[in-house]
C-alpha cells in the first residue's frame, strides 16, 4: 500500500458506478473512524481504521470529513480575456440576448479568444484549473465554444487536450461549435450550420479533439430543429450529444434531449413538467447550475421537483467570462442546498457520481470505492452539514488527486 490515510472522522460517499435518481440521489455511504488505502493511484481498502492495511506512507486527517473529489460537469473553461464591462448593462437591466445581440456577451469573448495565441490560452486555462482544484475539484468538463470557426474551435479543444496532459485534474473536452452564431454569419444562419456540420464536425473528430457536442437551444440561438440536426450529425463522428436546453425559454429542449438520446440537458431554468417527465422517463441527467441563476438573477432550476419525479440531478459551476464567472463548487453547493432545497446527501450525489455520470466517468470517479481513482477531499469538518452551512470560506484541508497530495 503506498498511502494510507487515516483518523478519517466521517467519509460520506455515494456508492455505485452510475447516476443516482429518485430516492437513490439520497442515499450515501457514511463511515465514521474510516480509513482509506491507496495503491498505483487507486483506492485500495476502504473502511475501518482498526482493520487498516500497513502503508508506506499515512496522512493523519484529524478526525476530518472525507469526501469524494467534487466534479465539474459543465464548464467553458478555455476562452480569452474576461467581460467584467457588461457587469454595467447588468446592473441597468439590460437582458443578457440583447447584450449577445448587440455584439457583446458571447460574441466579445469570440473576439478575444480568436486573438490569443494557444500559449496564453493554456496559462490561463492551468492558472484556473488550479484555483478550482483548491476549491475541491478534481474532474471537469470543458467545453470549445468561443471560436465559432474551425481554426480557433481546434485551437480551444487543443488547448483543452494539453492541459488534460500537463496538470493534474483531469478534463473532459466537449465541442460546442453551436454556442451562437459569428457575426460572419449573423445573417446566413443555415451557413454557418452547414459549415459545422460539412468542415467544424469532421475536423474535430479526425483531431479525435471531443467526446461531447453541446448546442446552445434557444429562440434567440440555435432552434430545437437546428439542434437536432446539429446532434444527429455529431453522434456520426461518435460524438455524445448534450444540449443547453430550457435557460431563458421553454422551447422543448429537455424534449429534444431524451428525443435524440442526450446524455445530458443543462441549466433547464424554465423546463416544464412534460420535460421533467421526458428527462425522467429517458434517464437524461440534469446538469443545473445554480450560480449562473445566483449571477444573472434568474430564477432556479426546479431541482427539487426533478429529483422527486425520478430525474438524476447533477450540479456545476458553469464557469465562463460572461454569466458564471466563478469557479468555486462550494459555492454552488451552497445554493443547491440553499435554493434548490436538495438535502446534503442529494447535493453531494449531485458534485460528484452524478456529475461523473454526465461526462461518462462514473466508472473511475465520483465516489469512493475499491478500484476507483484515489480522487479524494479532506474538509476542515467534522461532519456534512457543515461544508453545506458555511459559505464564502474554502474549507478544503487537502486534496489528495490520483492518489498524490496536491
Amino acid at each position: 500500500m503506498d498511502l494510507l490515510l487515516k483518523n478519517i472522522g466521517l467519509l460520506a460517499t455515494p456508492i455505485g458506478v452510475c447516476a443516482k435518481r429518485g430516492k437513490e440521489q439520497s442515499e450515501i455511504s457514511l463511515t465514521n473512524d474510516a480509513a482509506i488505502g491507496i495503491s498505483n493511484g487507486k483506492i485500495a481498502y476502504v473502511g475501518a481504521e482498526a482493520a487498516s492495511p500497513t502503508a508506506s506512507k499515512t496522512i493523519d486527517c484529524g478526525g476530518r470529513l472525507v469526501t469524494p473529489g467534487l466534479v465539474d460537469a459543465h464548464t467553458h473553461l478555455v476562452f480569452g480575456g474576461w467581460r467584467q464591462k457588461e457587469l454595467a448593462l447588468k446592473l441597468k437591466g439590460v437582458p443578457y440576448l440583447d447584450i449577445l445581440k448587440s455584439g457583446g456577451g458571447i460574441l466579445s469573448t469570440v473576439e478575444q479568444t480568436r486573438a490569443e495565441s494557444e500559449e496564453n490560452l493554456f496559462e490561463k486555462g492551468k492558472s484556473l484549473l488550479a484555483e478550482m482544484m483548491s476549491f475541491g475539484v478534481t474532474t471537469c468538463e470543458a467545453k470549445s465554444g468561443y471560436g465559432l470557426d474551425t481554426e480557433n474551435e481546434l485551437k480551444q479543444l487543443r488547448v483543452i487536450q494539453k492541459l488534460a496532459q500537463e496538470q493534474p485534474v483531469d478534463i473532459v473536452p466537449t465541442f460546442m461549435g453551436a454556442h451562437a452564431f459569428p457575426k460572419e454569419y449573423a445573417d446566413n444562419r443555415s451557413g454557418y450550420i452547414d459549415y459545422l456540420i460539412n468542415e467544424m464536425l469532421p475536423a474535430v473528430a479526425n483531431e479525435n479533439l471531443a467526446e461531447f457536442c453541446d448546442v446552445f437551444c434557444e429562440s434567440a440561438v440555435f432552434t430545437p430543429d437546428e439542434s437536432r440536426r446539429i446532434l444527429k450529425e455529431a453522434r456520426k463522428y461518435g460524438l455524445i450529444p448534450k444540449i443547453h436546453a430550457d435557460e431563458i425559454e421553454s422551447i422543448g429542449g429537455a424534449e429534444i434531449a431524451s428525443e435524440i438520446g442526450a446524455i445530458s440537458a443543462e441549466h433547464l431554468i424554465e423546463s416544464s413538467d412534460a420535460g421533467i417527465r421526458s428527462l425522467a422517463e429517458n434517464a437524461v441527467i440534469a446538469v443545473l447550475l445554480p450560480a449562473t441563476s445566483f449571477y444573472l438573477e434568474k430564477p432556479y432550476a426546479r431541482a427539487r421537483d426533478m429529483v422527486n419525479a425520478g430525474v438524476a440531478v447533477a450540479v456545476s459551476t458553469d464557469f465562463n467570462p460572461g454569466s458564471s464567472p466563478g469557479l468555486n463548487m462550494q459555492f454552488v453547493l451552497n445554493l443547491t442546498c440553499l435554493k434548490y432545497r436538495l438535502t446534503p446527501s442529494e447535493a453531494l450525489t449531485a458534485a460528484t457520481i452524478n456529475g461523473a455520470a454526465a461526462i461518462k466517468r462514473s466508472d473511475v470517479c465520483g465516489s469512493v470505492e475499491v478500484g476507483k481513482k484515489a480522487d479524494l477531499v479532506v474538509w476542515d469538518a467534522k461532519d456534512l452539514e457543515y461544508i453545506f452551512y458555511r459559505f464564502g470560506s474554502n474549507l478544503v484541508n487537502r486534496v489528495i488527486k490520483n492518489g498524490m497530495p496536491v
